[in-house]
């Protein structure tokens, strides 16, 4: 039995001719759309903004910002956790509900290495705002016990990254890089047409890092991506040298050989989150929490057994790393 030919339409060829053209301009606008560059200072740190659109949404990343900013600034007198950390009780914004949950989420994943509550030990150990003092064994012990500071430097840049991106979504944004302190956001292509692509700085024994050196270049494409190091953000004292990454667990400065940890995943504050703890887990710690999360991607630079500058990263990350630059 012969298979009947199934006749087009009147109304099926031009209809088929107006998807292709839609689709021809639809392109070709896309292609000649330019991309907007916006930056400033917020949470202490420079912001680069990079996104493909005919409007200029400076203002409203801004004031985006500023929200941010209002609820988890250590600086700002007026933010709802300088208020807490002076005792009174403000109403708790769903902004802060969201970062403060996913905080104790990463706490419990990483055993206690992520605490927003290690401001006051912090403090004491002299990277905070009131002294430089070297800690007592009995006042970390003290401070371990009672903790009422709040601190949510760790996951504040990386959650401004992710409420920027919701924004830019919301206005129709398809391609964005969106980068503040170091912490990194990406959508789409880049200005030249092809996936955004993020330099991993080389560590440096130099708190001013001048030079900037890249250790690698990572493909970074709508994903999230945040890093977290010791080697820009120590002090000597006493002929040692102290890092500024805390471990909550015990009150002490951390003494791995784990120099940078940088963390890609779905979003920026969950990056930054981990970056921070990997740090105070070092190696062997970070890459057991790893196993346990393959949704996350990490590379870590550190210190061999001859002292050497070695990396390692997840294995779902060869083919994005420029082992040129290693």
């Amino acid at each position: 039995m012969q298979t009947a030919k199934r006749k087009l339409k009147w109304w099926q060829p031009p209809l088929l001719l107006l998807l292709v053209v839609g689709t021809l301009f639809v392109a070709r606008e896309q292609r000649s759309m330019p991309y907007q560059k916006n930056s400033g200072m917020i949470f202490g740190t420079i912001y680069n903004i990079t996104y493909q659109s005919h409007a200029d949404y400076q203002k409203e990343i801004e004031q985006t910002l500023l929200q941010v900013d209002a609820e988890f600034s250590m600086f700002n007198d007026t933010s709802t956790v300088s208020r807490i950390n002076r005792g009174e009780q403000p109403q708790r914004s769903a902004m802060f509900q969201e970062v403060y949950q996913l905080a104790q989420r990463v706490n419990r994943e990483t055993d206690g290495a992520f605490d927003v509550t290690v401001a006051p030990l912090v403090n004491a150990w002299g990277f905070g705002f009131k002294h430089e003092q070297m800690p007592t064994r009995q006042q970390v012990d003290s401070l371990l016990k009672i903790r009422s500071q709040l601190d949510f430097s760790a996951i504040a840049k990386g959650y401004g990254c992710d409420v920027v991106a919701r924004l830019l979504e919301h206005k129709g944004v398809k391609n964005f890089m969106i980068e503040i302190g170091g912490e990194v956001v990406t959508r789409g292509i880049s200005p030249s047409r092809v996936p955004w692509r993020i330099g991993v700085t080389k560590p440096t024994d130099d708190s001013l890092s001048v030079d900037g050196e890249l250790q690698t270049v990572l493909g970074v494409t709508d994903r999230a991506m945040a890093t977290s190091g010791n080697y820009r953000n120590f002090y000597y004292k006493g002929g040692r040298k102290y890092a500024h990454t805390i471990d909550p667990r015990t009150g002490y400065p951390v003494q791995h050989n784990i120099l940078s940890a940088t963390v890609l995943a779905d979003s920026c504050a969950v990056a930054d989150a981990y970056a921070t703890s990997f740090m105070v887990l070092g190696l062997e710690g970070a890459r057991r929490v790893l196993d346990r999360h393959p949704e996350l991607q990490a590379y870590f630079i550190y210190t061999d057994e001859q002292g050497a500058l070695s990396v390692w990263f997840s294995p779902t990350l060869a083919g994005q790393v420029d082992v040129n630059t290693d």
